[in-house]
């Protein structure tokens, strides 16, 4: 490599394994050498070498070529060579080497990549324009079959494999990297020396680096005859291969001068260093990680690589409010200060403010503009390097293209809320989201001045107020500085944002406060966007962003809309007063939303999603479109909490009429029963009183109805049953005294006592249910049978089983002119093989149950009804003593359910507990250990009295004993006998058989004559 007016020759070696010196020598010995140096001092001339050794005949027997040819041939300039170590047990990688010889070069510390970097980074531009040429001896541009070789040979050895991967044949980042710097320095005198002679390995020759692959396209080729390792080793002034490479080295010395003055000629036109700033303000000091974003930012605004020669660099940043777009510029404006000539800040928040930041950056470097248009101009003509900042371009009516200067000159960023922004990026756009939760709690715990050495101490307390509040930028600084403030403390700020959330996000510090000065007002800055507009289209946004801070912040189907449009046209031209409560009518379908157009003769979804599409352009929502799925909104929850606390008291209540109506109409179309569980929770969090006095008490009581039952299938017991109380409370009605008016409130009271186990009440109100029914009903109303479907089953659940199959095979038999498809007729079939499982009569239950199954198949794999029947099914093979059979079936289920159910819910919770039950009794005990260990922890949160508690831990002592764990069986069985005898009859079956089990425990204690795994008679005991 050639460079300076002074001239300055350097050899750069590294071949893998080559030594610093032998790399460039032909033959014979190395002479002495000093003790080890430090790597800046591998830049050496003559004198750090003694001359070449001599024989008798006063001829030099080894050649140090750059010492013994090239310094004398140039008097006027420095030799130096640079070298690498390569061999085993090195892991630099080439960048890393690139890094270090950039260094060593200049005793700079940065991190780029060698020359290429040299283009590309403008710390390093002064050698750029100084090289006036290189010449490269055998560079394997695209990679090198013996590469392979050597990567085998590593293997072997145990050295490192990442350079020889990188140098393998048609490496893509190899041939990148190639392509980089070719393209990077085309004003560079580049000639490509070649090997024309195989390399001899006594066992196979080969060419090292094909002529393919040591030239550049477009750039001088000459071949040397050697192998190659002789490219970079001659003999003496006569070598033959020297003779070609002395005259370009000749060329490159002599032109240099010339070629290196006109270069900074060019560039001496531009002033170094920056000279107009003017930039709003400075950094915050608690800003805290993107720093990757930083990193990539500042890459692409420094590379002037060929690629971006031509264009101007405009990088885009997107996001929600608050989250710190306009610190990350204020950031790399800051980092980047001296690389520009000017760095100008316009605010385009508003025209006005627009055009007066133009004519203010344009009249600090001594030019005057009356108009945006004036100012571009000025920026596009001048020859300096400028940064120009576009901050808040948050209008989504307004073409922000109107602000970028025309031409290639110059760099620009924008900060915007508008996703469609980022069309406006050539170099890159980033969407900035929340921050990783470390960083989050990191932020939060700086802002509220607590001390780094206590920051373990309180971890989990920030991990919490982190994920409350979305790990949303500036609401963590300003919780943090409310904390600081002594208004709250760390571990009480969940508790006091849970009854003041609007208090505190609209918490406004008195000092260094954001632009907006709260979390809530820079949300609100985009809203206002919409309300200033008279468009449909910001209407409909509007409406649209109410009904969701009604519903879950998480991923809301769009599909919801159809479903509820579609069940709509079945109810518009019902009258109010002729449906029965728990089934919606007209009522309920003119509370939907003006965007679906209720009235309509077909569903079209155009101003839904307008109204989305404005929304996620305002970064108020992010829609996610999944393969195979509908398309769903979600929102930030601070963003979700800010939605619903703008609205008044009044309009919240209307919003929350037409949410409920929205899932109340869809509950039964889309997906499976849990797909709108998370939303009807979030509508449920109303108060009951509120919601009557919202509109018409039969209405709201059907509603109420509809999302009991799907708490109900979902399993939420405790849930539905304090909905009931509340319902209950505010209608004035008893709980044990059922009327027609409720009839359908109290049936699914009933169930929800029975899912309970209180089976004695059930029974009574069923009862009583069934006398309502008989007269007010016809007697060949299908109701009769659904309420002699709930009496078996009660009875079945309060231990009378023959009395349940008498009246569930009534019922099966009533049933059997329904289509097989019938949703009632194949839950009494499922209660009936139930209850045969538990008679004892496993064959009949089978043959049911299989049929069953088989016909729920159609429903989705995560229905609750067809998992359920699948996981009784798996009972009945296993009482049938086909457990293999009973094991495969489980797994499927559990599977099913670990992907769609919390940990704690029940319906997983059994399937877990069967599954752990079959794996004791095939044998494989470890596995049953380990399962019913999680069942029996996770049930802890149950009552200890609770049976399904009890049941689980039962079970898990016999696996213990089975293990030969006998002290543990005997402690744990002794737990839950003594609980059950203080809470069951000394009768009761469940009773005796944990009694029975304890005392089998304590009797045969570790015999190891008794096999208890196959003992019959101990399993039908425990």
């Amino acid at each position: 490599m050639v460079y300076g007016c002074s001239a300055r020759v350097h050899n750069r070696s590294g071949g893998l394994g080559s030594d610093p010196f032998f790399t460039w020598v032909k033959k014979g010995p190395a002479p002495e050498s000093k003790s080890s140096r430090k790597l800046v001092d591998k830049l050496w001339s003559r004198k750090d070498k003694k001359a070449p050794k001599l024989d008798g005949h006063n001829e030099p027997v080894e050649f140090m070529w750059p010492r013994d040819l090239l310094v004398p041939s140039f008097t006027n300039a420095r030799v130096a060579t640079y070298s690498y170590k390569s061999g085993k047990g090195v892991k630099t990688t080439l960048r890393q080497l690139a890094e270090q010889f950039l260094n060593v070069l200049f005793q700079h510390r940065q991190k780029p990549d060698a020359l290429v970097i040299a283009a590309l980074n403008r710390d390093f531009q002064e050698l750029r324009l100084s090289v006036s040429g290189v010449i490269f001896l055998g560079a394997p541009f695209q990679g090198s079959n013996a590469a392979v070789l050597g990567k085998r040979l590593a293997q072997v050895t145990g050295g490192d494999l990442s350079l020889l991967e990188l140098l393998q044949k048609d490496n893509t980042n190899l041939q990148s990297l190639s392509k980089e710097f070719s393209d990077s320095h085309r004003e560079w005198d580049f000639v490509c020396f070649y090997e024309d002679t195989d390399a001899d390995y006594t066992l196979f020759k080969t060419r090292v680096v094909t002529a393919s692959s040591a030239t550049l396209s477009g750039r001088r080729m000459i071949f040397l005859h050697t192998d190659h390792s002789g490219l970079n080793k001659f003999s003496g002034r006569n070598d033959e291969n020297y003779a070609l490479v002395l005259p370009e080295i000749q060329r490159m010395v002599n032109n240099g001068p010339s070629m290196v003055t006109s270069r900074f000629k060019t560039k001496g036109a531009e002033a170094v260093g920056n000279k107009h700033w003017l930039v709003p303000r400075g950094t915050n000091k608690l800003f805290t990680g993107r720093s990757e974003i930083i990193d990539r930012i500042k890459g692409v605004l420094q590379d002037d690589s060929a690629q971006n020669a031509w264009k101007q660099k405009v990088f885009v940043i997107t996001g929600l409010g608050g989250m710190g777009k306009t610190e990350i510029c204020l950031q790399v404006a800051n980092i980047l200060r001296e690389d520009f000539w000017g760095v100008f800040w316009v605010d385009v928040d508003s025209e006005s403010t627009a055009k007066n930041d133009f004519i203010s950056a344009v009249a600090s470097f001594g030019s005057s503009a009356k108009s945006v248009d004036d100012a571009r101009r000025l920026l596009s003509n001048t020859k300096h390097n400028w940064l120009l900042i576009l901050d808040n371009a948050d209008d989504p009516e307004f073409d922000y293209q109107a602000y970028l200067p025309s031409g290639s000159r110059g760099v620009v960023l924008v900060t915007s809320r508008i996703s469609d922004c980022s069309q406006y990026s050539t170099v890159g756009s980033e969407v900035l989201t929340s921050l990783d939760i470390g960083l989050s709690k990191q932020l939060l715990l700086r802002a509220a001045n607590i001390a780094e050495d206590l920051w373990p101490s309180v971890d989990q307390q920030a991990e919490d107020i982190a994920k409350l509040i979305g790990s949303h930028t500036l609401a963590l600084i300003q919780a943090g500085t409310y904390i600081a403030k002594g208004y709250s403390r760390l571990d009480q700020y969940p508790e006091v944002y849970g009854k003041h959330r609007k208090r505190l996000l609209t918490y406004r510090p008195s000092q260094a406060q954001s632009r907006y000065g709260d979390v809530y007002a820079t949300f609100e800055a985009s809203a206002q966007i919409l309300e200033n507009s008279e468009s449909e289209d910001a209407r409909d946004a509007l409406h649209l962003l109410r009904v969701l801070s009604m519903l879950h912040s998480s991923a809301l189907p769009l599909q919801i809309f159809e479903d509820a449009w579609n069940c709509s046209r079945n109810v518009l031209h019902v009258s109010d007063t002729e449906v029965d409560l728990g089934t919606c009518s007209r009522w309920h379908a003119l509370q939907l939303p003006e965007f679906m157009g209720v009235e309509a003769n077909e569903w079209d979804p155009h101003r839904l999603n307008k109204a989305s599409y404005l929304l996620v352009s305002l970064s108020f929502v992010v829609r996610s479109n999944l393969a195979g799925e509908s398309p769903s909104l979600s929102m930030h929850p601070l963003a979700h909490a800010w939605a619903k606390d703008r609205q008044e008291l009044a309009q919240q209540g209307q919003t929350w009429i037409a949410a409920a109506c929205v899932v109340a109409l869809s509950i039964d179309s889309y997906g499976t029963p849990r797909d709108n569980l998370v939303h009807l929770q979030s509508l449920l969090n109303i108060e009951v009183k509120t919601a009557f006095s919202l509109g018409p008490k039969p209405m709201l009581v059907s509603i109420f109805i509809i999302f009991g039952k799907n708490l109900e299938m979902n399993r939420e017991d405790a849930r539905l049953n304090s909905l009931l109380q509340d319902i209950f409370g505010i209608l004035a009605i008893g709980f044990d005294k059922p009327s027609v008016e409720y009839l359908e409130l109290y049936k699914i009271y009933g169930r929800n006592l029975a899912n309970f186990d209180d089976m004695a009440n059930y029974i009574q109100l069923q009862i009583q249910i069934m006398k309502i029914e008989n007269e007010t009903l016809p007697s060949s109303h299908y109701m009769h049978m659904v309420s002699r479907h709930e009496l078996a089953r009660a009875h079945h659940g309060n231990g009378e089983v023959k009395r349940a199959i008498e009246l569930l095979e009534q019922v099966v038999e009533a049933q059997e002119d329904l289509p097989i498809t019938n949703s009632r007729r194949l839950a009494s079939q499922h209660e009936l093989a139930r209850a045969y499982i538990t008679n004892g009569q496993v064959d009949k239950a089978i043959e049911i149950l299989e049929k069953v199954v088989k016909v729920k198949s159609t429903l989705p794999i995560a229905h609750p009804e067809r998992l359920k029947s699948q996981n009784v099914l798996a009972r009945a093979y296993h009482d049938n003593g086909q457990v293999e059979k009973a094991i495969e079936l489980l797994e499927q289920v559990v599977k099913v359910t670990e992907g769609v159910l919390p940990i704690t819910h029940n319906d997983r919770l059994h399937s877990e507990h069967e599954l752990g039950r079959g794996y004791h009794d095939n044998g494989q005990v470890d596995r049953a250990i380990e399962l019913m260990e999680h069942v029996v922890k996770v049930k802890e949160v149950l009552p200890a009295v609770h049976p399904e508690r009890l049941v689980s831990q039962h079970e898990l002592a016999r696996y213990y004993y089975t293990n030969g764990q006998v002290d543990r069986a005997i402690e744990l069985m002794g737990h839950v006998v003594k609980i059950k005898e203080g809470v069951l009859p000394a009768t009761d079956p469940e009773r005796l058989k944990s009694e029975q089990a304890l005392a089998h425990f304590k009797r045969v204690g570790r015999n190891p004559s008794v096999s208890v795994l196959k003992s019959r008679r101990f399993r039908s005991c425990c």
